[in-house]
């Protein structure tokens, strides 16, 4: 299960470091050509912006260096007392990005490595249209492991600009704010002798959502080919039930933990067996288990952190990011290249026909592909049994439970 999910959610439009043409316009969501007012201002906006190896150069570095294309830590401008811990700390700020229109959310993603007692905290600040800044607000701290750090979000944070809620930040101001920049934080104990944390991408999708309902999209191009599933191994959340209550417990909260290891198979990308040698036998899936130990959040108490999700994946794939899409038909361009995507969604009872939940506040689960009709196939992790978890969904009752509730987010890996 995902943390209950706004009412009021938010936008896209995919673009990378320099503005681009949009992924999806009008004209092309709704297959017919031609571009209505109406369906025009019911598109979600969105921008997603990052930096990769060289492109960190053109960010302010403070106590890092850049070799290997990776930002490590190096000589340390400073130190940090955590839980009774001195940490020295490498800091990295990127430059200042304008989404083009005014957002009300971001949710930021990362690929980091920390090794040893090392760990890293993201963080971003914001300006308004008058000039006007927001405080640095964390956005979680993190590590891969969790022998010497909880990973943890931070809620809260209130100023007059904006707020934290789990992993997404809010703004205060429905005219949203116009410009957004990240603070990286490399840190590893004073003294210690083990290797340096670095980064290797840092990102983060913002978003607006139109005023009136979000539009849904007729079948693309997977669907105009005659339809397409790819063969993702298929997982029950549910047959993990009881397991590590210290760590959701299993069930119900483990949805997204178990559509993310799914697609991490799909990719060749699990961990090795050791890294879950600690799981007992006689639990079926182990990687699901280990996957919800190193997603925990231990602030939100819950697996459903989506930048932390994406920062685990990121570490076995490469590149692995929270976006936030405007369609199915954005969808299925990502399957036609061979690429599941996990999705966030939520819906009432009557809501989303054939599936093992009734209703749900939040739950995830994965695009394996569409019909030749555009309906979609997914993985749903919340069948009793993995031969249940293969569904077809009707596109539009899927599509609306998607934008409606999390605004089109997805985790989307890139190996």
């Amino acid at each position: 299960m995902r943390h209950p999910l706004p009412a009021l959610a938010l936008a896209l439009v995919l673009a990378p470091l320099a503005p681009v043409t949009p992924t999806a316009s009008a004209a092309d969501a709704s297959g017919t050509g031609v571009v209505t007012a109406e369906r025009a201002a019911a598109k979600i906006q969105t921008d997603l912006r990052g930096w990769s190896g060289e492109e960190l150069a053109s960010g302010r570095a403070a106590g890092t260096e850049l070799r290997r294309d990776r930002l490590f830590l190096a000589d340390p401008v400073g130190t940090r007392t955590l839980g009774g811990t001195t940490y020295d700390v490498g800091r990295w700020v990127s430059r200042w990005a304008r989404p083009g229109f005014g957002f009300t959310e971001l949710v930021a993603s990362w690929e980091a490595k920390t090794p040893g007692d090392s760990w890293v905290e993201i963080e971003v600040r914001g300006q308004d249209a008058t000039g006007r800044r927001s405080s640095w607000d964390s956005l979680g701290r993190w590590a891969y492991g969790d022998k010497h750090l909880e990973r943890t979000s931070i809620a809260g944070q209130d100023d007059d600009l904006a707020r934290v809620a789990t992993d997404t930040w809010r703004t205060a101001s429905a005219a949203g704010l116009d410009r957004w920049r990240l603070r990286v934080s490399l840190m590893r104990r004073a003294g210690a002798s083990t290797k340096a944390p670095s980064l290797g991408h840092v990102s983060a999708t913002t978003s607006r959502r139109p005023d009136s309902r979000p539009a849904t999209s007729k079948p693309g191009v997977v669907a105009q080919a005659g339809g397409k599933v790819l063969d993702v191994p298929r997982y029950s959340q549910m047959v993990h039930s009881g397991h590590y209550p210290e760590w959701g417990g299993g069930g119900e909260a483990w949805c997204s933990p178990t559509s993310l290891a799914m697609v991490l198979a799909f990719h060749d990308a699990l961990p090795p067996a050791r890294d879950y040698a600690w799981v007992p036998e006689g639990h079926g899936a182990p990687w699901v288990d280990h996957t919800a130990r190193m997603t925990f959040d231990h602030g939100y108490d819950g697996t459903g952190n989506w930048s932390f999700n994406a920062a685990y994946a990121a570490r076995l794939v490469g590149r692995a990011e929270v976006s936030r899409l405007p369609d199915l038909r954005a969808v299925e361009r990502l399957v036609a290249d061979g690429l599941p995507v996990v999705i966030s969604i939520a819906f009432d009872a009557g809501e989303l026909s054939g599936g093992p939940l009734t209703s749900s506040d939040g739950h995830l689960l994965v695009v394996v592909g569409f019909t030749a009709d555009g309906d979609v196939v997914v993985n749903d992790p919340a069948a009793d049994s993995p031969a249940g978890v293969r569904r077809t969904y009707d596109r539009a009752q899927l599509e609306r439970a998607w934008l409606d509730a999390s605004t089109g987010t997805a985790y989307v890996l890139r190996p």
